[in-house]
């Protein structure tokens, strides 16, 4: 019998999302899968009930109907307490969770002995990126970001001169250099606007720079300390570096046009950045964009849900369903990462879940297990590694004792190269003593055309392709230059193996200029 995976419709209101898509149910089937669509769940996204029965869905009436079919129910939103009621024990939940902020609704998953699996909590670690599903939908988020302020704001991003006159260009600051953070200055900074760019980590300004956009940088000998964390996440900040970083912010109010906030520490309330007294410096037609709004906000006229406007005109956006107002797209991200996740479930490739609690990324992920809380998770065996303290480096010797070395060694390469010299001396000495004369003409010429040709070859200018194919054309050379001086000696035998030798050192030199210019070629413009 084959695995199910069902996907019903979500139920928060609002949300156009689905978690399985035509296109990720092909390949689910190809892993050994069969797959269920409750009917009328993709409709909102751009998915007709017609599209997934052609890609070989099964499209059922109800959600009561797929949760007692489905042995894998997959879903974005996290599950309202009528839907985990609908768990049964074995049967495996994957969802965005939440597990920090739905305690009850862990407490619920647990009782009714199925396996639950936090899209939410899956470790930020490199083998783990394909199922980020958090990245995903922060990507989204941050560019839509962008265009629904450009929807608010009175004028245009880029800068024109026309001649109805001049129009200057936007100014626009992204407070939190995460993964929506760097998708809203991309799209900021390609639709020509002045982008300036803040986050609590400084490591992040090399990436925010090479976007086009400036790091608003502060002058705080502890930032690095206050603002790294593990994770990929930022870390509450220190009294003192807050306000500082009030005080920055309150310098750019009265400048920036477009504000966007992404400020977000996992498992607390967002932190408050952009407040009262610098919504009231802006100017009237600036709009600020909180993508926080669902924790509470990152500025003091947030309210989520609802687009409010200031006594002075600035336009404060409180939307909490950024990705679902690109829900094909988020659609077809998201049910990419599921289908990794199941991916990972099923190493065999045969339709068989296989739940590895060794495995770092499912371990991670799985925040109830047969009946038990498996939240919070242990730290992942490569993070744990790279938590260990580093060892001690090895001292650096002093001058004094890099002088010593130094001395040493030259006195160990000068008595080496002594014993050889005076070696090849003695042997010299005894193979004049015995040779005839005319032996030691024809080595007294050997010895001086190695000399030459040795000074000849590495002073070749390396105009080819490699100093290789360079020194190989010049023995070429020499070569050529030896057979053509043999060639009228008289014998058959050396003019045949002379020609022979001009020919194939020739060929060396020819190929080497056609490799040469064949790579040339691939640098320049047709």
């Amino acid at each position: 019998m084959k695995t199910i995976v069902g996907a019903p419709k979500e139920l928060f209101l609002g949300d156009a999302r689905v978690a399985l898509t035509p296109d990720s149910a092909l390949h689910l089937q190809k892993l050994g899968f069969e797959c269920l669509v409750e009917i009328g769940a993709g409709q909102k996204s751009g998915f007709s009930d017609e599209a997934y029965r052609s890609a070989g869905v099964t499209v059922v009436d109800s959600a009561a109907e797929l949760y007692d079919q489905a042995h894998v129910v997959v879903k974005v939103r996290p599950p309202e307490p009528s839907e985990m009621e609908r768990l049964r024990p074995g049967q495996t939940l994957i969802s965005f969770f939440y597990p920090t902020q739905n305690k009850e609704l862990l407490e619920q998953a647990k009782h009714t002995g199925a396996n639950v699996i936090a899209m939410d909590m899956v470790p930020r670690i490199s083998r783990a990126q394909k199922m980020d599903a958090l990245s995903s939908m922060a990507n989204i988020a941050g560019y839509r970001a962008v265009i629904e302020a450009g929807n608010n704001f009175g004028r245009f991003f880029t800068g024109q001169v026309t001649a109805a006159g001049k129009v200057p260009p936007a100014k626009v600051l992204v407070i939190g250099a995460g993964v929506a953070g760097l998708a809203a200055i991309g799209t900021a900074t390609s639709l020509g606007a002045i982008t300036y760019a803040f986050d609590v980590r400084p490591e992040v300004a090399e990436q925010i720079e090479s976007m086009g956009a400036e790091f608003v940088f502060l002058d705080f000998k502890d930032q690095v300390a206050d603002g790294a964390a593990t994770g990929g996440y930022a870390a509450p900040s220190s009294p003192e570096f807050r306000e500082k970083q009030l005080r920055k912010f309150r310098e750019l109010a009265p400048e920036i046009d477009i504000v966007i906030t992404t400020a977000l520490i996992p498992g607390r309330d967002a932190p408050k950045l952009w407040l009262a007294d610098m919504v009231a410096m802006m100017k009237p037609g600036s709009v600020i964009i909180d993508l926080a709004a669902e924790r509470g906000g990152n500025c003091d006229l947030t309210v989520a849900e609802q687009r409010v406007v200031s006594d002075n005109g600035v336009v404060v956006v409180g939307y909490t369903d950024f990705p679902s107002r690109m829900a094909a797209q988020a659609s077809t991200l998201y049910s990419t990462n599921i289908r990794h996740m199941m991916a990972d479930l099923t190493p065999a490739k045969d339709g068989k879940i296989v739940h590895n609690m060794e495995d770092d990324v499912i371990r991670g992920a799985t925040i109830a297990f047969e009946g038990g809380i498996t939240f919070p998770p242990p730290l992942p065996k490569i993070q744990a590694i790279a938590t260990q303290k580093p060892k001690e480096r090895e001292k650096e010797p002093t001058p004094e004792e890099k002088r010593a070395v130094e001395a040493a060694t030259f006195k160990a390469q000068t008595r080496s190269q002594s014993i050889l010299l005076l070696v090849a001396t003695v042997l010299l000495l005894i193979v004049g003593s015995q040779a005839p004369a005319s032996f030691m003409n024809h080595f007294v010429v050997f010895v001086l055309a190695c000399f030459v040709g040795f000074q000849v070859i590495w002073n070749v200018s390396h105009s080819l392709h490699t100093p290789l194919m360079a020194v190989t054309n010049a023995v070429s050379g020499i070569v050529i230059l030896g057979a053509l001086l043999q060639i009228g000696s008289g014998s058959w035998l050396v003019v045949v193996l002379a020609a022979l030798s001009v020919l194939v050192a020739t060929i060396n030199i020819v190929g080497g200029f056609m490799v040469t210019r064949r790579m040339l070629a691939m640098f320049q413009k047709s």
